[in-house]
């Protein structure tokens, strides 16, 4: 797949530099042919030697080098390239590339490429989770940079969270994906989402809901997107923009959501992220607004509303290969979300904790647990996004097989 490819290796600054040294051998021997340039910062992590020793080629440092600019000028190295991976992908770089900085032979060569570029980052995880990084990250997004992780874990300073570089060989699989002409793991399954709450009218004023943004479902269907699904999003009220390359169907009560679901099948996969109302007003809304009276509180009559997750888990032929479930709980988390999947039915639910303390209801943050039949699996607190991404990875491991 990369035979004869021409790959531009920019090494950041950081411990996990060290891992650029093994992606530049991996690639290599998948036939492409690989030019180094460290930065300041990473050639306190690895040396240009070594890189060159790798390599086979220069190792470019220096924007001012006489030798360099006139063999190989900055323009020409930026040019040249199939491809400018950036491994690792510092704070500092991605903010110099998010606002057009050129201070050195990095961020000048990345600022002069015409060519497609993809970022592996790596960096402390509140440093990751900062305001100015991902507001810098969704800039490169926009600009058409591909990113590649970060994945969740113990990161160099000792602390566990997002920021973790991608591992060599999702490194490499990425670089593939992108030769393969934009074929991406995902391309040609068609996964159904549904997030956000559901609203049950009482009268034309008043009705029964759920406390729900719609982040995290939202999160979902763009991350699934980005691996290259064809994603229908099944959404109750929200004000969330819709992810580029998701199909967004609006509903409002419960019966609307199921007959969006149901309309939308068959599919590879369905993520029922949405807070579902339980009930709905067994008479339908009242047709005038409801009024105090002397005689006391009025009694209203409730219904069951359908289970969305466990009729789509109970489907015979054209069940989803693929049923996943969300439980919001305020207390024994884990278990009462396996006993949550054992009624449903579903494959996996992805537990999280929604009481007032954990804030994750309408925030930015979320810590879930992963449960299957076989296995509980604790993720640690992470932005809305990287959960979204680390699921979508889970959802393509399963589909492969």
């Amino acid at each position: 797949m990369l035979e004869g490819k021409r790959i531009l290796l920019i090494i950041g600054g950081g411990v996990a530099a060290y891992k650029s040294l093994d992606l530049a051998r991996r690639l290599m021997e998948r036939g492409a042919s690989v030019r180094g340039v460290l930065t300041p910062g990473g050639q306190q992590f690895i040396t240009p030697l070594s890189v060159a020793s790798l390599t086979n080629n220069e190792c470019y440092t220096d924007l001012f080098s006489l030798k360099d600019e006139a063999e190989m000028g900055h323009i020409r190295l930026s040019r040249e390239a199939d491809l400018v991976l950036v491994s690792p992908a510092t704070a500092d770089l991605m903010a110099k590339m998010a606002n057009g900085l050129a201070n050195d032979l990095a961020s000048t060569i990345l600022l002069a490429t015409d060519k497609q570029v993809m970022v592996a980052p790596a960096m402390n995880a509140e440093m990751w989770a900062h305001k100015a990084t991902q507001r810098n990250l969704e800039t490169l997004r926009r600009d058409g940079v591909l990113m590649v992780g970060p994945g969740a874990g113990m990161l160099a300073c000792g602390e566990v969270g997002p920021g973790r570089l991608a591992e060599v060989p999702d490194m490499v699989d990425a670089v593939e994906d992108f030769f393969a002409g934009g074929v991406r793991p995902l391309s040609g399954k068609k996964i159904i989402v549904t997030a956000g709450p559901t609203q049950e009218p009482i009268d034309p004023v008043r009705y029964i809901a759920n406390r729900s943004s719609g982040k995290q479902g939202f999160e979902i269907s763009g991350a699934l997107a980005e691996l290259g699904a064809d994603v229908t999003l099944v959404a109750g009220p929200v004000s969330q923009e819709t992810p580029v390359g998701v199909n967004r169907i609006d509903v409002e009560t419960a019966l609307e959501m199921n007959a969006a679901v149901t309309a939308a099948l068959p599919a590879d996969a369905a993520v029922c992220v949405a807070a579902v109302s339980d009930w709905r007003m067994q008479a339908g809304s009242l047709g005038e607004k409801l009024k105090k009276s002397k005689d006391g509180i009025p009694e209203l009559a409730l219904c069951e509303n359908p289970d969305i997750l466990k009729g789509l888990s109970s489907l015979g032929e054209g069940r989803p290969v693929l049923v996943v479930g969300f439980a919001a709980e305020t207390e024994q988390v884990i278990e009462y979300a396996t006993a949550k999947r054992a009624r449903k039915g579903c494959d996996i639910i992805v537990a999280n904790d929604v009481s007032a303390a954990s804030g994750v209801m309408g925030g930015a943050d979320n810590q879930v647990h992963i449960i299957t039949d076989s296995s509980v699996d604790s993720w640690p607190t992470m932005s809305k996004k990287d959960v979204a991404i680390k699921l979508a990875h889970t959802i393509k491991d399963v589909l492969a097989k």
